[in-house]
């Protein structure tokens, strides 16, 4: 069997468990139009369709990663869960910005391009969820302890 295809189902379990657990998110008040539950659930069914895609149309086998393929993959992994940890203490748009030129930069990009690419991303995401989505978003204690 495919490694994408043992990689397909596992996705697609934890995709329905994620969904399943998203379906118990409830709010005490409205303070989003479309709930606490949407977004999760939008993100569980996307995750399930891109599972089933690998799963009918897998890649070519290829071989692992070399080591500086693995050392790649370490520091995704790391600069996503620094996302996470600081994403509320720096707010979306930083975080969003910091995160978007660190990727760009594993995946050789220039760092004028990076930078270019982090900002327009972290300002450009924040308005679209927060402004016309209306998903509110963190600021960041960072910033509100400036302003």
């Amino acid at each position: 069997m495919n490694s994408d295809r043992v990689f397909a189902i596992a996705w697609l379990l934890l995709s329905a468990a994620a969904a399943w657990v998203a379906t118990g998110f409830t709010a005490e008040f409205s303070y989003e139009p479309v709930g606490p539950r949407a977004f999760p659930l939008l993100l569980c069914v996307l995750m399930a369709l891109c599972s089933i895609w690998l799963l009918v149309f897998p890649g070519p086998k290829v071989a692992w990663p070399e080591r500086g393929g693995a050392f790649r993959l370490a520091i995704m992994v790391a600069a996503l869960l620094a996302y996470a940890l600081v994403f509320q203490w720096l707010g979306f748009a930083i975080a969003t910005a910091l995160l978007t030129i660190v990727l760009g930069r594993l995946f050789g990009g220039g760092w004028m391009a990076c930078v270019a690419t982090g900002a327009l991303m972290g300002i450009s995401l924040f308005f679209l969820f927060d402004r016309w989505l209306e998903v509110t978003l963190p600021i960041g204690t960072l910033i509100e302890g400036l302003l």
